[in-house]
């Protein structure tokens, strides 16, 4: 939610559309009938939006198209490496295990694709958490775009739809940013724009971590929308005033987009407030 509220706000505060897009690519960890909670869920706190729902379950073609550019430039080989030869071999780096190009020389017709890269620094200037830089190959390593069993790698889908979409801003997490320098790569070697990246806080529970299903989070409360908004527009730094707490979803909505300011985002991950103050 705070994602979405951060993300929406920011693209109606500008006059911009809203775009909601299914990132169903992993059938086996996917559960049956989220994307329909998900978007019941948007449309209960007046999130609306823009154009048709995109899913990247129906977009295989994209993506292949986009593998075949990359393999025609030579960039593209097959990987056979387990999960436990990876464990042993790969050197830990700040943003976990860097891959060391052992099949770079292979001749391999099967296994995971992965997509060479190089040491040149990639630095772009996030809207919330300022620069941020990364030299790929040292730091990450070459990286998987398409699995061992065939299921397309988030960094490449990504990069496709965004290109496909026209989408000029990314808002989202801030447990993404390291993925960015990845993106950016991918879109220079496709020849695609590079977006205005975005990267809001993230909330945490009583343990330090993430708010999400792999940690135990409940469900988003649909019951009372208006003060779980009012929870997310303080959590992203936006003050809301004591008496909107009385206003309708839509009044405060127009606060909101009125009063948007994207400086005042923190940019540290903390704990959602219980209630507005």
């Amino acid at each position: 939610m705070v994602a979405a509220v951060g993300s929406f706000l920011q693209a109606r505060s500008q006059g911009g559309e809203w775009l909601v897009r299914i990132e169903d690519i992993d059938p086996p960890r996917e559960t049956p009938g989220a994307s329909s909670a998900i978007l019941r869920t948007l449309e209960r706190f007046g999130l609306c939006w823009d154009g048709g729902i995109l899913y990247q379950s129906q977009r295989s073609a994209a993506y292949l198209e986009a593998l075949d550019q990359l393999r025609r430039e030579g960039l593209l080989y097959f990987c056979n490496c387990s999960r436990s030869e990876l464990a042993a071999s790969c050197r830990s780096g700040r943003y976990g295990p860097i891959y060391h190009g052992h099949c770079r020389p292979s001749r391999a017709h099967t296994g995971a694709l992965r997509v060479m890269t190089d040491n040149k620094e990639i630095a772009f200037d996030d809207g919330v958490r300022g620069p941020f830089k990364q030299r790929i190959e040292s730091e990450i390593g070459d990286f998987v775009i398409r699995r061992a069993d065939g299921l397309f790698s988030y960094q490449l889908a990504v990069v496709v739809d965004d290109a496909a979409q026209g989408i000029s801003e990314v808002v989202r997490g801030s447990d993404l940013l390291d993925n960015t320098p990845r993106q950016i790569y991918l879109q220079q070697r496709l020849g695609y724009p590079t977006p205005h990246y975005i990267h809001l806080p993230i909330a945490l529970n009583p343990l330090g971590q993430k708010l999400s299903k792999q940690t135990g989070a409940a469900a988003i409360d649909t019951i009372a929308p208006t003060q779980l908004l009012l929870q997310v527009l303080e959590f992203l730094g936006q003050q809301p005033p004591a008496d909107l707490i009385e206003a309708t979803l839509e009044e405060m909505w127009d606060w909101a987009i009125a009063h948007w300011q994207l400086g005042t985002v923190p940019i540290s991950a903390s704990r959602m407030p219980s209630a507005v103050s």
